[in-house]
């Protein structure tokens, strides 16, 4: 599943890191904190891995 926006693919970012060991998971804010708990290494990588061009820095609520 893509990101929806940069700010998304951001968190997807920093939550892969925390799963795979790279930064600890105590550092984690917010939604990167509850991606790392509730997603798979794979989608978090799918996530992560999105083009941020042309993609709005937050998703809109619509």
């Amino acid at each position: 599943m893509p990101a929806k926006s940069k700010s998304q693919q951001k968190a997807a970012g920093a939550a892969l890191a925390a799963k795979r060991g790279d930064i600890k998971k105590r550092e984690l804010k917010g939604a990167s904190k509850s991606m790392e708990k509730s997603m798979t290494e794979k989608e978090l990588h799918d996530m992560a891995s999105t083009k941020r061009k042309g993609k709005p820095e937050h998703k809109s609520d619509s």
